[in-house]
């Protein structure tokens, strides 16, 4: 088979299964999120590079690594985006909404990032996700994070994940914890990877993210953050778990959780779970006060979290399929135009129907059982002259005769014992 007609490594055809939990994660997390006030959103599939270079980080593996990037046809830089918070401020700094704050979002689409494919882990994979911009009250972070609970008990997954919580401190924390973090990690250089030698350099505290077994072990023995947080980083943080506690909301600390993004800060949580092997984040996220202002906008907060379709796909039960349809059986070219208009006139009544296309009575009924039709509707030159349909129980194979009127009042009657 040639190569073309083959999906490209770490992308997926979503077939009907695949799909119905696609739309099942979305549906629940769009109604979830009106609960809470959030309005649906949307951004291009694609920025210009910048959106995300300089907010994600330069240096982070997403920008280094994973980005698509490529020159358009104008020869200007873009990039399909690997996240989208940055995408979202982006958003409300072009039209001019920084002055309407406070501003809540939730929005649903693809992301693209060039990684190895692993299980639930695609190249262009999809996300949920909702932002809270312009709040710096600890309120927000509670907030955002009680919708993702929300969410993910509503799926029927809440009692399979575990809420990580941390906190990252504000720029003052931050600047005394990398301070020691680089005289550790220095001291020990020589056992870490090549990349968390890079990290040293420019991000120690990406160091925590490294999936090697060595420099885990190296940054088992690292300081502590908690060490270094000032009064206020700590205050906010403690006023976030006390907020969950009020609210029921399980959650342990963890405090190697520095999330992939450079933008973070404060509040930094995941949803982790065991059944998706090592992999196991099904949402993340946290505050990033900073990043407005980095992009251009005004100084302003915000709080968010983004979860994986495609992992909460997984965990989730399977959904219903399709409601059994009506199969619409012409019987000869005498019924053709009859049921056409018959399955119409049904659809316009709510049915869902499956017209036979083409072939004799019985490659039509195998058709019916193949779409897992519940119920027949036969019409042919006999039934037309005496004015009725033949309903065959295609569970039973029992069959029987209905009367046709204007308003198809006794079919729908019928109809309506089949799908009580």
């Amino acid at each position: 088979m040639m190569r073309a007609l083959q999906p490209v490594r770490g992308t997926q055809d979503l077939l009907p299964e695949a799909a119905r939990r696609h739309r099942r994660v979305i549906e629940a997390a769009r109604a979830a999120a009106e609960l809470y006030g959030f309005a649906e959103m949307a951004t291009p599939i694609f920025e210009f590079t910048e959106v995300f270079a300089r907010p994600i980080g330069e240096h982070t593996d997403i920008v280094a690594k994973e980005m698509y990037t490529f020159a358009d046809r104008g020869g200007e830089e873009v990039t399909l985006r690997p996240e989208n918070t940055a995408g979202v401020v982006r958003a409300v700094i072009s039209n001019g909404l920084a002055q309407s704050v406070p501003l809540k979002f939730f929005y649903s689409g693809p992301m693209f990032r060039y990684e190895r494919p692993q299980k639930g882990r695609f190249r262009q994979f999809h996300q949920i996700g909702v932002e809270l911009i312009g709040v710096a009250e600890p309120q927000a972070d509670i907030e955002v994070i009680a919708l993702g609970n929300r969410i993910l008990d509503t799926l029927a997954v809440g009692e399979r994940v575990v809420l990580e919580l941390n906190t990252l401190g504000d720029p003052e924390s931050r600047a005394a914890y990398r301070e020691a973090l680089v005289s550790y990690f220095t001291a020990r250089v020589a056992e870490l990877s090549e990349d968390s030698r890079r990290r040293l350099q420019f991000n120690p505290m990406r160091i925590f993210d490294s999936k090697d077994a060595t420099d885990q072990r190296v940054a088992s023995d690292a300081p502590a953050f908690a060490d270094y947080l000032n009064a206020e980083s700590r205050r906010l943080f403690d006023r976030v778990r006390d907020g969950l506690d009020r609210l029921g909301i399980d959650h342990r600390l963890n405090p190697r959780l520095v999330r992939g993004l450079d933008y973070y800060t404060h509040t930094a949580f995941e949803f982790v779970t065991t059944d998706l092997g090592a992999q196991g984040t099904v949402m993340g996220g946290g505050r990033y006060d900073g990043l407005v202002e980095m992009m251009g906008g005004p100084a302003m907060p915000g709080v968010g979290w983004a979860a994986g379709i495609e992992r909460l796909g997984m965990l989730i039960d399977e959904p219903p399929g399709l409601r059994r349809p009506i199969a619409v059986v012409p019987i000869g070219e005498a019924g053709e135009a009859a049921a056409l208009t018959l399955a119409e006139v049904l659809r316009n009544n709510g049915c869902a129907v499956d017209l036979g296309y083409s072939g004799n009575l019985a490659r039509r009924m195998r058709r019916a059982n193949r779409v897992n039709a519940r119920v027949a509707v036969l019409i042919g030159e006999d039934e037309i002259v005496r004015n009725v349909v033949a309903l065959r129980d295609l569970d039973s194979g029992e069959q029987s005769e209905v009367p046709m009127d204007p308003s198809l009042s006794a079919l729908q009657a019928r109809l309506q014992v089949f799908y009580s």
